[in-house]
């Protein structure tokens, strides 16, 4: 029996393969889009590659649950990290030969697939590392791992990016992603294979269906509150993922050395408030309960409103700039709280042969609304003049009225 505690090597090990190979995710993230914005000018644009990547991702999260369930997850974590920074290096030998535009859309786009199909078995490996008693620590362990490499990823990025371009943020990652990834080669996830019998499509197909009837008959919950996590994806999270950037780049009236270090700075400031949600889940990890869920999220709306009241009242640049950092920062501690404490629920109450194909059809439903709330924000933004506040305003009302009238369906979790 391989069942251990959060102490244990293997454990150790995805955590801290998990470092290396997000930090040179999250430097990627930041530079790629950074750099496509730069050199076009268009919030429009930058929107709608966002968009797009996000689409692969989404696409993939089902398929990475069935092959998380199927083949044994250290391999996949191995295969996807070797991935990735061959996908990088190509970017970097193509750079200089072709248009700009659809190589970053075409990079970005496999890029967040693979993360697609990467995240499941991260995600389903915790139940299979620790005793069902330590999960809720264990993800909490895990999400604030991830967000303090994500912390670090822009600040260094943004200093690099500032100073020396994008070359040396390719270089850091390739080297991030096969470090990874030769270190999970010594990771041991306990797999039992499963005898494959039949057409491979028709295998997931029934895959999928098994896992969306689980959700919708066995624990109905899981899907209304996927709902209501995707909407705070599409109000909050896009509405931060690209206003910072568009604000900070174009509206504030920075020098462009100083703004692109800024951003990154900024990123830095939201991933530790991400980490600052983990550090919260593992402290409260026995006293959370779901019911506290809608306040979670009322916080998270506050958060955006200050940030419109900021852009609409202030007139000092920096000042705008340092009210936007301390709400997108408090706005993801209280959204990683609600996020750790959901994703904890769906696996305790979710049958370990489920397990990653239940996960992926969640967080598919929950992405979704991703890539739709950044194409909008995009064309918003590219449009909106001096009103910029106005869509905080109208993301915060919106969802503070989603969480009041959904109230009850977290008072019934408890249960």
């Amino acid at each position: 029996m391989h069942r251990k505690t959060i102490l244990s090597k293997d454990f150790i090990l995805v955590v801290i393969g998990q470092i290396i190979s997000i930090f040179g995710n999250q430097i990627l993230r930041y530079a790629l889009p950074l750099y496509l914005l730069n050199e076009t000018g268009s919030s429009a644009l930058f929107g709608t590659v966002m968009a797009a990547s996000f689409v692969p991702m989404i696409l993939l999260f089902p398929v990475g649950g069935i092959i998380a369930d199927r083949i044994n997850k250290r391999n996949i974590m191995v295969a996807l990290d070797f991935s990735t920074a061959i996908l990088i290096f190509l970017f970097y030998l193509l750079s200089g030969t072709m248009d700009i535009v659809p190589l970053m859309a075409i990079t970005m786009i496999i890029l967040y697939g693979i993360q697609g199909a990467y995240q499941p078995a991260v995600k389903a490996s915790v139940p299979a590392l620790v005793e069902s008693e330590h999960i809720m620590k264990a993800n909490s362990i895990v999400d604030m791992i991830n967000s303090m490499a994500s912390m670090a990823g822009p600040v260094i990025g943004g200093l690099l990016f500032s100073v020396f371009g994008l070359n040396p943020i390719l270089y850091a990652s390739i080297g991030c992603f096969f470090v990874a990834a030769v270190m999970e080669i010594f990771i041991c996830i306990p797999f039992e294979k499963k005898k494959v019998t039949g057409n491979i499509f028709y295998i997931g197909l029934s895959d999928l269906k098994e896992s969306f009837r689980f959700m919708f008959r066995e624990q109905p919950f899981l899907w209304k509150i996927s709902i209501i996590f995707g909407s705070s994806n599409l109000l909050l999270t896009s509405l931060i993922m690209i206003a910072l950037p568009v604000l900070i780049t174009q509206h504030l009236n920075f020098a462009p050395d100083t703004a692109n270090r800024l951003y990154g700075y900024a990123q830095g400031v939201i991933a530790s408030g991400a980490v600052l949600g983990g550090l919260l889940t593992g402290v409260l990890s026995k006293k959370l309960k779901a019911k506290a869920s809608p306040a979670l999220l009322i916080g998270c709306s506050l958060c955006i409103l200050f940030e419109g009241l900021a852009l609409q009242t202030l007139n000092t640049s920096m000042a705008i700039y340092f009210i936007l950092l301390a709400g997108s920062g408090l706005l993801l501690a209280l959204h990683t709280l609600f996020q750790i404490q959901m994703m904890t629920y769906l696996q305790l109450l979710t049958p370990s042969n489920l397990i990653g194909k239940v996960v992926s059809c969640f967080m598919c439903i929950v992405m979704c609304t991703s890539p739709l709330g950044q194409f909008i924000y995009g064309f918003v933004f590219e449009h909106i003049g001096g009103g910029t506040y106005l869509p905080f305003y109208s993301a915060a009302l919106l969802m503070i009225a989603i969480s009041i009238f959904t109230r009850r369906i977290f008072y019934g979790i408890d249960h």
